[in-house]
């Protein structure tokens, strides 16, 4: 039987497929690779071939319980020799600290110096990537990060697909549609103007291709703005499939556009033409790891920011970037 290892995963999905190739990584070493994981991150992981199982976190975002996570970890003792901490958070270290796994593997980060066994300092310059910085925490301290690593890629079966489509009331056919992510759940910094959106989506549906919105609850205004202004002739599923649905619908799809996101990455990992617009953050930290993915980003002087807000109230980064510009990508 293989040694079984613990991957404290992140919150965001984005995150989570950046710390794929990492998995992929701890699979090919001989690890039994388990993901302790929030509820909403549970259901992506269920399309990545290299995670055995996964140990639901039972605490919400933001939330300290020290309790509930000391008695997590105490349902967990002496199943894991080697466990992997993620985020950079205290209480994210604690989980593994409460089960006595004895080698626990981490960035320093927020005083959590007793929590890790073996703690790691971040070189941007020989790591620049999120994707890297994962990914390095599978090998020994001080070990040489490959240039191009593995990306992240996901499973989804035709059954996986019938089964969404119909969830959704949607035909079983062969119409070709293009996926538009217009959300970003980091903050409006990220995320191209609606009207921009629109316009795009109206080029689409004129060159016969039809338009589907995809975004999470908190999308569902801005996908609601994105439909009406093209006149209603979107299929605007935001808010309405989980994770995974979405995830077996996109894979559909002829195209995708998306702000730098979680649907951004997972379209990548798909292998979809993906055409990913940054504006307040930075291509060079957070790429899609697809060959298939064509990144715009106007390099203005005043990003990336990384605000949530723009700080300037121009939003310039991402409002200069065209229609015409990105319809050019899609081709329509």
């Amino acid at each position: 039987m293989s040694e079984r290892v613990l991957v404290v995963a992140p919150s965001w999905i984005g995150d989570m497929m950046m710390a794929q190739p990492l998995l992929g990584l701890l699979a090919r070493q001989g690890y039994t690779v388990d993901v302790l994981a929030l509820p909403w991150i549970k259901k992506l992981l269920a399309r990545m071939p290299a995670v055995s199982e996964v140990i639901e976190m039972p605490i919400g975002h933001g939330q300290l319980g020290f309790m509930q996570r000391r008695q997590v970890g105490h349902s967990l003792r002496f199943r894991y020799a080697r466990s992997i901490v993620l985020p950079n958070s205290l209480k994210s270290a604690l989980v593994p600290f409460f089960a006595s796994i004895r080698e626990r593997i981490g960035f320093i980060g927020e005083m959590r110096y007793g929590l890790l066994s073996d703690r790691r300092t971040v070189d941007e310059a020989a790591m620049p990537r999120l994707a890297q910085r994962y990914y390095s925490l599978g090998l020994p301290a001080g070990s040489a990060i490959p240039e191009k690593i593995a990306g992240p890629g996901l499973s989804v079966s035709r059954r996986q697909q019938q089964a969404a489509l119909q969830a959704m009331g949607l035909a079983d056919d062969d119409t070709p549609f293009v996926a538009l992510c217009p959300g970003a759940e980091y903050g409006p910094a990220k995320r191209w103007p609606a009207g921009h959106y629109a316009g795009l989506a109206a080029r689409a549906l004129e060159a016969g291709l039809n338009v589907w919105l995809f975004g999470s609850d908190k999308d569902r205004a801005v996908c609601a703005e994105v439909d009406s202004g093209c006149g209603g002739r979107c299929v605007n599923l935001a808010g309405k499939t989980d994770l995974a649905q979405a995830v077996d619908l996109i894979s559909m799809a002829r195209a995708v556009v998306s702000n730098d996101s979680g649907m951004m990455h997972i379209a990548a990992a798909l292998g979809l033409k993906t055409i990913a617009l940054f504006g307040s953050t930075s291509p060079e930290y957070t790429p899609p790891l697809s060959d298939n993915a064509e990144i715009i980003n106007l390099q203005l002087e005043c990003s990336p920011c990384f605000e949530r807000e723009c700080p300037l109230g121009h939003l310039n980064c991402l409002r200069q970037i065209s229609v015409e510009r990105v319809a050019q990508s899609l081709g329509v």
